[in-house]
């Protein structure tokens, strides 16, 4: 699917949920056959030195075949999140003295630090 036909295409259903410096922009789209799909569209700010600022958008295109599995994938993981650590939000911001070698060393071994990942970045498609 080419820029050109997303960036025309007219959103079904649309809904904005913003968070911070991100938005969360959830669309439904029609393919050229008319079936519908979905679009997530994360969209987060970033600010030049020079004051100035830019967006840097991902996106993820999910079709009905893949509805259920990521309703199912997604449920399972915010309870694994929420029984595990709670719907308290822990972060830097909240804690003056937090400190990312202290949070590292306290986690649980089996776990990864999320420093180790690779930023994956969702083009468009």
């Amino acid at each position: 699917m080419s820029q050109h036909y997303t960036s025309d295409k007219e959103e079904i259903y649309s809904k904005v949920m913003r968070a911070g410096r991100r938005t969360y922009f959830f669309d439904v789209r029609e393919t050229k056959a008319g079936d519908y799909y979905l679009t997530i569209t994360e969209s987060k700010k970033f600010t030049n030195d020079d004051g100035s600022f830019h967006f840097k958008k991902h996106k993820i295109y999910l079709y009905k075949e893949d509805f259920a599995d990521f309703k199912d994938n997604l449920e399972d993981m915010i309870k694994y999140v929420l029984e595990t650590k709670g719907e308290e939000v822990i972060s830097d911001r909240h804690q003056s003295d937090y400190s990312a070698e202290s949070a590292q060393s306290s986690g649980d071994s089996e776990h990864q630090s999320t420093s180790s990942f690779t930023d994956v970045r969702f083009e468009d498609i």
